[in-house]
C-alpha cells in the first residue's frame, strides 16, 4: 500500500493528534483487527476545523466555476491514483469484492467530474433576471460549511467522496466528514486524495476536513456548531430521525438531507407473469442477493395477485433455496437483518416461504422469502420495515387489494411495476400510486442499481430521505446547499458575473 495510514483525523491540512480511541477497522465475519488504531478527534480539533471551514467559506465560495471544477477534477485523479489502496483496504474492512471496489470508485470520480462539468458551465445558478422598477436579479448561492456523514454500505461512494461531498464542494461550501467506524482505512485513504487535491489547487485551508470519533460524538458535536449550516446523511432511520431533531433544535435549525430507509415495493401484473415467470424470478433473485442484498434499493416488498405466478414462486424457491449465504459488510449490518428477518418471521400471518439451505457462518447473512396476506399485511405495520440484507416480503391479494394498499405504504426511494403496455394504460390509477410513494419509479426492471446522471432522483417521501424534494445522487444533488439570493436595483459593478447585462460567463438565464 503507497498511502501510510497514521489512524488520526485531518484538521484540514494538518493531522489530529487525538488519544482516545475510536476503533479499529475489523475483518467481516473472521472478527480480524487491523491496524492502525483510530483516534478520535479532541473537541479543540473539532472546533479547529469547524473554525477553518468557516474561515474558508468566503474565499472558496466567491472562486470561479471554472477554478472549483480543477478541484474537482484534481479530486478524481488523485482518487484514481489510489484505486489500488482502496481495493487493498476494502476488501479487508468491507469484505467486498476487487471488481465491486474497482467499480465503487470509477462511479465516485465519475460524479466529482460529472459536478465540475456542471460549474464549468455555470448555469446551474439558475439566473434570473427582470428588469424594470425595481430591477430584481436571482440566483443559487453556497450555504456554508456542510457536514457529512459517511455510509456503512458503500465505503467509497457514500462515504469521504461520495455524493454529498462532491455536490456540496461543488456548490461551493467546505465539507466536514465524518468518518464512519465499519472502514476507517479506506476513509483515510479519500481523504488523503482529496487534501491532496485541495493543496495542489490552491484551496483555502479548511475546505475539506476527515474527523474520527462517531457520529453520536463528534458528529453531534458538528451539527450543532454555529459554523455548519447543512447536513449530509446516508444511514439507518434512527440515525437520521436523531439528527434532524439535533439540528431542529439548534438556536438557527439546519437543513438535514438524510438518506434513511426504505423498502423499494414492487408490483406484478398478470401480464408481466404471461411474458416469463422464470425469467422473472431470476432476475428478481439476481437484484435481492446482488451485494448480499446490501443495497438501499433492494428490493424488499413484492405485491403479487393472487392465484398467480405459481411458476415465479416455485422458481423462487428453487434458486433461494441453493443460494450460498454471504459475508455481510459489518457487525451492526448483519445484527440488523437477523433482528429484523426474525420479527418479519414472529409477525402473525406470515409463512416462511423459502431459506437458503446452507447454514450462515459467522458474520454471514443467508436469503430468505417470506409471504403474507394482504389483510395480515395491512394489520401489521411493522411489516413496512426495512430488513436490509437479501430478505423480501411478498404480498398476496387481489388487485383492488393491492392498488388500495400502495397508499398506505410509507416513502420509498424506488417503486417498480411489471405490467404490459395495455395493463399500464388499464390501472393508471396503480401508477399514479407508486409515483406519489417514490422518487424513482421502474418499469419491467429492477430497482438496483443507480445510475450517475444529471436526470436520476435518488430520494423520495419521508422516511426514504427527510426531505423528499431533494436527491443525492446526480447533478440536482447541488441544490441541497444552495439557497435563491435576490439584488433590487443593484448597480453592474456589485452584482456577480452571472446576473451582469454583459452576461461574460455566457450563461443560460430567464430574463
Amino acid at each position: 500500500m503507497n498511502t501510510p495510514l497514521l489512524g488520526t483525523s485531518f484538521i484540514g491540512r494538518t493531522r489530529s493528534s487525538g488519544t482516545e480511541l475510536f476503533t479499529h477497522g475489523i475483518v467481516p465475519g473472521a472478527g480480524t483487527v487491523l491496524e492502525p488504531a483510530y483516534l478520535s478527534a479532541t473537541p479543540e480539533e473539532v472546533a479547529r476545523a469547524m473554525s477553518l471551514a468557516s474561515s474558508a467559506f468566503p474565499a472558496y465560495s466567491s472562486l470561479s466555476g471554472k477554478t472549483r471544477a480543477a478541484f474537482l477534477r484534481a479530486i478524481a485523479a488523485e482518487i484514481e491514483t489510489v484505486t489500488d489502496d482502496i481495493v487493498e483496504r476494502g476488501e479487508l474492512e468491507a469484505a467486498l469484492s476487487e471488481s465491486r471496489l474497482r467499480s465503487e470508485t470509477a462511479r465516485t470520480t465519475g460524479h466529482f467530474r460529472m459536478f465540475a462539468d456542471l460549474i464549468e458551465d455555470g448555469s446551474w445558478v439558475g439566473a434570473r433576471i427582470t428588469r424594470g422598477q425595481p430591477d430584481i436579479r436571482s440566483m443559487l448561492c453556497p450555504l456554508g460549511p456542510v457536514a457529512v456523514f459517511c455510509a456503512s454500505n458503500f465505503p467509497v461512494a457514500y462515504s469521504v467522496a461520495g455524493g454529498d461531498t462532491a455536490s456540496a464542494l461543488a456548490a461551493g461550501c467546505p465539507v466536514i466528514v465524518i468518518a464512519h467506524e465499519a472502514h476507517p482505512g479506506v476513509a483515510e485513504i479519500a481523504a488523503s486524495a482529496i487534501i491532496r487535491a485541495a493543496t495542489m489547487t490552491g484551496m483555502p485551508d479548511g475546505v475539506f476536513s476527515l474527523l474520527y470519533g462517531g457520529g453520536p460524538n463528534v458528529g453531534k458535536t458538528v451539527v450543532e456548531h454555529p459554523a455548519t449550516r447543512a447536513v449530509g446523511f446516508t444511514g439507518s432511520r434512527a440515525g437520521g430521525t436523531a439528527l434532524m431533531k439535533i439540528a431542529a433544535a439548534r438556536p438557527q435549525p439546519i437543513p438535514v438531507f438524510a438518506e434513511m430507509s426504505s423498502v423499494n415495493p414492487i408490483v406484478i401484473l398478470p401480464g408481466a407473469l404471461a411474458r416469463g415467470e422464470e425469467t422473472l424470478a431470476r432476475a428478481f433473485f439476481e437484484s435481492l442477493t446482488n451485494g448480499v442484498g446490501q443495497f438501499c434499493t433492494n428490493p424488499g416488498l413484492v405485491f403479487l395477485p393472487m392465484e398467480t405466478g405459481e411458476r415465479f414462486l416455485s422458481e423462487l424457491r428453487s434458486l433461494i433455496g441453493s443460494a450460498p449465504p454471504g459475508v455481510m459488510l459489518h457487525a451492526g449490518i448483519h445484527r440488523a437483518f437477523l433482528e429484523a428477518t426474525a420479527a418479519v418471521a414472529n409477525t402473525p400471518g406470515v409463512e416462511t416461504f423459502a431459506r437458503a439451505g446452507t447454514e450462515p457462518g459467522p458474520g454471514e447473512g443467508a436469503p430468505a422469502v417470506f409471504t403474507v396476506s394482504i389483510t395480515d399485511f395491512l394489520a401489521h405495520p411493522g411489516l413496512q420495515k426495512e430488513m436490509f440484507g437479501p430478505a423480501t416480503l411478498i404480498v398476496r391479494g387481489t388487485l383492488t387489494e393491492i392498488q388500495d394498499a400502495i397508499p398506505t405504504l410509507e416513502g420509498q426511494l424506488t417503486a417498480t411495476l411489471h405490467a404490459t403496455d395495455r395493463e399500464l394504460l388499464q390501472h393508471t390509477a396503480l401508477v399514479s400510486a407508486l409515483r406519489d410513494r417514490a422518487g424513482r419509479l421502474v418499469f419491467n426492471g429492477f430497482p438496483t442499481g443507480v445510475r450517475v446522471c444529471e436526470s436520476t432522483v435518488h430520494g423520495g417521501p419521508f422516511p426514504a430521505t427527510s426531505d423528499g424534494r431533494s436527491t443525492s445522487v446526480g447533478t440536482m444533488a447541488i441544490t441541497r446547499f444552495c439557497r435563491p439570493a435576490a439584488w433590487q436595483d443593484c448597480p453592474q459593478t456589485a452584482l456577480p458575473p452571472e446576473l451582469r447585462d454583459a452576461n461574460p460567463l455566457g450563461i443560460r438565464r430567464l430574463e
